[in-house]
């Protein structure tokens, strides 16, 4: 595999995820690239749950947005306590953790100091604006000033 179809193909399971993440609402996600510091993995994202039911959810929205972007179905670990779950998606491993857990374990400071920049999906608003015509974009424009 080449190195542009492995970079593409980690940053359409990285999307994935993320988007599972965000579709529960899952507080200040935080994707680390550990090529360097690691050959069993190439990214490892951390987020937060506020409750046990919240981090199994998380976990389970990111396991469907993998298995449905074509990735094989990753494994879970810590769904019976709920408060650290990691999902194992291979070349990936994501940390589900409730935020005095993750504050203890200080799991940043391990995998390095920063973090990938995520492009963040088109907010429903924002897409609206886009798909609208250019004419009425301009009267908009043009009401915003006066």
């Amino acid at each position: 595999m080449s190195d542009t179809t492995a970079q593409r193909r980690i940053q359409k399971l990285q999307r994935a995820i993320v988007d599972g993440l965000e579709d529960v609402k899952a507080q200040d996600i935080r994707v680390f690239n550990t090529q360097a510091l690691t050959p069993l993995f190439e990214r490892v994202v951390i987020a937060s749950g506020t409750s046990n039911r919240q981090t199994r959810a998380l976990a389970a929205s990111v396991c469907d947005k993998v298995v449905e972007a074509g990735f094989p179905k990753p494994r879970l670990e810590g769904e019976d306590n709920g408060e650290w779950i990691i999902v194992d998606c291979g070349e990936a491993v994501v940390h589900v953790m409730q935020p005095a857990i993750r504050q203890y374990y200080r799991l940043e400071e391990i995998w390095g100091g920063k973090p990938v920049r995520l492009r963040r999906a088109t907010p429903p608003a924002a897409a609206a604006s886009v798909a609208a015509p250019a004419e009425s974009r301009t009267r908009r424009r043009r009401a915003a000033r006066a």
